[in-house]
């Protein structure tokens, strides 16, 4: 093999030599270990991109008997083809630029869910919202009104893996509909407790006799659990519009942090501010702090409290999303009111105390 350009043997751990088996299982273990969504170390993403261009050379057989004589260089430069129909040979031009590594991770794994250890779905209460699709330039998404959890249709959600299509470089493959985003709002009480969210989302499918499409409802089941942050990502594989000779889209939902009137997130901590007045801050006073979990926690102030001065209540924050029976704290801040104006006479005993 030509000595310049990317030793894509070497970027996916494996020998020359390799088969096609070989080749498969290192970019599933690779591709896995350096996805920018789970792996975000400094240099994973462009690791991620050199392993899906290592991987659509080598399992392709024309490109990589060019890449073994010529090199990275020779097969970007467009060397000719080994053979061509008829044993012609042909000129050949590779540029990986051309395809996106996400989509070459969605070719090969197709409907398997290669996150599935991360999440799980089930039913129970819980409230839900509604988003209608339209692929290839139909309408927008759309999150609209709440549905009644006893809608028919049942939940459905990602399970285990599933037997899906693998990319194949030697044939033609349909193209995937672009990845469905939407925003899912999680208030802190969810987050504490964890809950099941209802999605109705409105696809177009093709009628059974094939000659048009109509709008179909579905029911997607979210299973929030206990102390997700912000920006963890539920993906649905391809349930978006089912139209002929389309792979469906994915459909993603990402957590976001509703903003609480009394609390705000920080980790798996919860951080309160409480109001007291001067005189309180100074000489001291009991303060009745509320929690998530309904209970009033009563807190004894006697040293001076200060604009900067914080308190702890331990164990009285977010479940930890890997260890839900252990939680994190509530932290108390304080937001001192200072009179308008006091009397000489209040300003003179003051200063004699002080």
């Amino acid at each position: 093999m030509h000595g310049m350009g990317k030793d894509y043997y070497k970027i996916l751990g494996i020998a020359k030599g390799a088969d096609e088996d070989a080749i498969k299982k290192a970019y599933r273990k690779m591709a896995l270990k350096y996805h920018p969504d789970k792996n975000k170390s400094p240099g994973a993403e462009d690791k991620f991109k050199q392993i899906s261009e290592a991987y659509e050379v080598l399992s392709d057989k024309d490109k990589r008997e060019i890449y073994d004589k010529y090199g990275e260089e020779g097969l970007k430069g467009g060397m000719g083809t080994p053979g061509g129909a008829g044993g012609q040979g042909g000129n050949y031009s590779y540029t990986f630029s051309s395809r996106d590594p996400r989509e070459t991770f969605r070719m090969f794994f197709g409907d398997e869910d290669p996150f599935s250890n991360f999440f799980s779905f089930g039913g129970g209460p819980g409230g839900s919202h509604q988003f209608f699709m339209g692929g290839g330039g139909g309408q927008p998404m759309d999150i609209g009104d709440d549905i009644p959890y006893g809608m028919g249709g049942g939940g459905y959600g990602m399970g285990g893996g599933h037997p899906g299509m693998r990319y194949s470089s030697g044939g033609s493959h349909k193209r995937q509909d672009p990845t469905i985003v939407s925003d899912l709002m999680v208030s802190l009480e969810e987050i504490y407790n964890g809950c099941t969210k209802k999605m109705k989302i409105t696809r177009k499918v093709v009628s059974p006799d094939g000659t048009s499409v109509r709008q179909e409802d579905k029911i997607l089941t979210v299973e929030i659990k206990k102390g997700w942050k912000a920006g963890t990502k539920i993906t649905f594989p391809k349930e978006g519009d089912q139209l002929p000779n389309r792979v469906p889209a994915d459909i993603v939902f990402v957590i976001k942090d509703k903003p609480h009137s009394v609390f705000k997130r920080d980790g798996s901590n919860i951080r309160y501010k409480a109001q007291i007045a001067l005189k309180e801050a100074l000489v001291g006073t009991t303060l009745h702090i509320p929690t998530l979990d309904g209970r009033i926690v009563p807190m004894q102030l006697n040293e001076v409290i200060k604009p900067t001065t914080t308190k702890r209540i331990p164990g009285a924050g977010l479940p930890y999303p890997k260890q839900q029976s252990s939680f994190g704290d509530m932290i108390v801040e304080f937001d001192i009111h200072f009179p308008d104006k006091i009397s000489s006479n209040a300003k003179k005993q003051i200063s004699a105390c002080l």
